[in-house]
């Protein structure tokens, strides 16, 4: 997600600003702040910002049994639409954190894609051709109806909200942080045996913690403008981007629609554009009739400016300091990388920390969040980065070199795969982990993969694959049933036939996606990712591989 710069309408006076906010048909809730506790507390978890990555993180750890506090200076979810696009991994893990069906019912599908040079199509793309799948490749769903349904999940899990707390100062100590805390009833002393920073791009943790960014801030500036479009529009539910279109010449701009008819656009503004000016109605407005034609009703219904940032800290984990989602890395809007990558921080940290306080495996787990989601982010800032050179060529010969790649797009296939208008989010591949164990597949789901879907039966019954791996670890076994291999190891047989106290691969395809051989069997971690793979359930290497995830060997 890219950083705004400032808030929408900044122009606007009061009556004009409430005209602006009633057009939309999603009303932001306004949580009731708790008062400060009468003296200092102590709390084991404690999650400063609540935001998507923040919420999410707080959920996850409390439906594993792990007492969370999340903390926010403001008292209601983001505005604006944000972080949009959701890709199907980060379904699939708010799937086992039973949001999944909602976000997908309210959500915009769309698996298509289009791009344009000039006034002319340059190429069609499919994401997600292949079917068997619960989830498509992306919905499109405003970030505020994420949030929202992620307060009250957490209510209901007993995550202790405390809005309008905000942390005023942080003290790292050998044993956790000593935190101040800020509200209107009055200020108190929080001590966090572990603390969670989810406070976004402009952390208040990170500044307090002196820690710096590496990476870049790309001289350019783009607008984003929420419409509410009233008539009929001849856009159809896909992501369609532009270079050099002819109602805004010389740089690009990006359509997505969304829920409630509201329609998401970004236009590339340049580096002198001046953001104050930018967020005007004036200014907008005239933009966006540029582009949909003078005479289609429409409202706006929030504006923002940002610029591009690829960068993020050396280090996430700082002994008993954690960061996640942009706190940690920041990268380009363009390829829906930023809320995508935070949510899957949420996602490989929630398991290791709840196995170190419940004992289940050492403090040195944790080492493991840096090693797996470091990669993830340098892979997503390598794609960021790439996409932002593509889409503002620096210079006359990329700009020359980007114009004969569309132009050649349009005839030739090879082309295509050199076009970049965002590297659409796809999960990273934790090939490199420590916790990785042995493989003995070939192709499909190597260690460190997400588990992929895959239709099963049971009992009658259609089912998913991934709907079997709530959150523990477990064991695939692509074989008819018989006895566990490792007694007290929770295990899924995957068998060809239909079987009592198995799952059936009607299709073969979970047992083609996990690359696995008959009788094969793959150990899946608690974040629903493949540890190892054997050629069959040996229960000595089985057991070693458990030994490994659990950062005890």
């Amino acid at each position: 997600m890219g950083s705004g710069e400032g808030s929408a309408f900044p122009g606007l006076d009061a009556p004009r600003l409430r005209a602006f906010i009633c057009r939309m048909a999603f009303t932001a809730p306004r949580y009731a702040a708790p008062s400060p506790p009468p003296g200092p507390e102590r709390r084991g978890v404690v999650v400063v910002g609540g935001g998507l990555v923040g919420l999410t993180l707080a959920l996850d750890l409390a439906q594993r049994g792990v007492a969370v506090t999340l903390l926010d200076d403001d008292d209601t979810v983001s505005t604006g639409s944000r972080a949009i696009c959701f890709a199907k991994r980060t379904l699939e893990i708010y799937g086992r954190l039973g949001l999944g069906p909602r976000m997908l019912a309210k959500g915009v599908t769309w698996r298509k894609g289009r791009v344009f040079h000039g006034a002319h199509e340059a190429y069609a793309f499919d994401l997600l051709p292949e079917e068997g799948h619960e989830y498509p490749a992306f919905i499109n769903l405003q970030q505020y109806y994420a949030e929202a349904w992620l307060v009250e999940a957490c209510a209901a899990a007993g995550v202790d909200l405390r809005w309008r707390h905000k942390v005023s100062a942080v003290h790292p100590q050998a044993a956790g942080v000593e935190l101040a805390i800020t509200t209107q009833g009055g200020d108190y002393a929080l001590h966090a045996d572990w603390l969670l920073a989810c406070d976004g791009a402009r952390s208040f943790v990170r500044e307090s913690l002196n820690l710096p960014f590496t990476g870049q801030v790309f001289r350019d500036r783009f607008l984003i403008a929420d419409v509410v479009i009233k008539g009929d529009v001849a856009f159809p539910t896909e992501r369609w981007f532009w270079f050099d279109p002819p109602f805004h010449p010389g740089q690009s701009v990006l359509l997505h629609k969304q829920p409630d008819n509201v329609w998401r656009i970004d236009f590339q503004l340049g580096w002198d554009a001046d953001p104050e000016v930018e967020r005007q109605p004036d200014r907008v407005i005239p933009r966006v009739q540029a582009m949909l034609g003078p005479d289609l009703p429409f409202d706006l219904e929030w504006v923002s400016v940002y610029t591009f940032r690829c960068r993020r800290l050396e280090k996430f984990r700082h002994g008993r300091v954690i960061f996640a989602g942009d706190s940690a890395h920041q990268v380009s809007p363009f390829g829906a990388r930023g809320g995508n990558g935070g949510v899957q921080d949420a996602d490989n940290l929630a398991w290791k920390l709840a196995a170190v306080l419940n004992g289940t495996a050492p403090e040195s787990l944790l080492d493991s969040y840096d090693a797996e989601r470091i990669a993830a982010a340098d892979e997503n800032i390598l794609h960021s980065t790439r996409s932002t050179d593509f889409i503002t060529p620096k210079g006359k010969a990329a700009q020359a070199y980007r114009d004969a790649v569309l132009d050649l797009a349009a005839q030739h296939p090879f082309a295509r795969s050199l076009v970049n208008s965002g590297r659409l989010s796809r999960p990273a591949i934790l090939a490199g982990s420590p916790l990785n164990g042995p493989d003995a597949g070939q192709g499909g789901a190597v260690p460190g993969s997400p588990l992929p879907d895959a239709p099963l039966r049971r009992d009658g019954q259609p089912d998913w694959l991934l709907r079997q791996a709530k959150g523990q670890e477990m064991l695939l076994v692509c074989a008819p049933p018989g006895p566990p291999p490792l007694p007290g190891l929770p295990t899924l047989f995957l068998s060809p036939e239909e079987a009592p106290h198995a799952a059936h691969d009607h299709a073969g395809l979970a047992r083609l996606r996990l690359g696995l051989p008959p009788g094969g069997a793959a150990l899946v971690r608690p974040d629903q990712h493949v540890a190892a793979r054997f050629a069959w359930p040996d229960p000595v290497a089985i057991q070693a591989a458990r030994a490994r995830l659990w950062g005890r060997a």
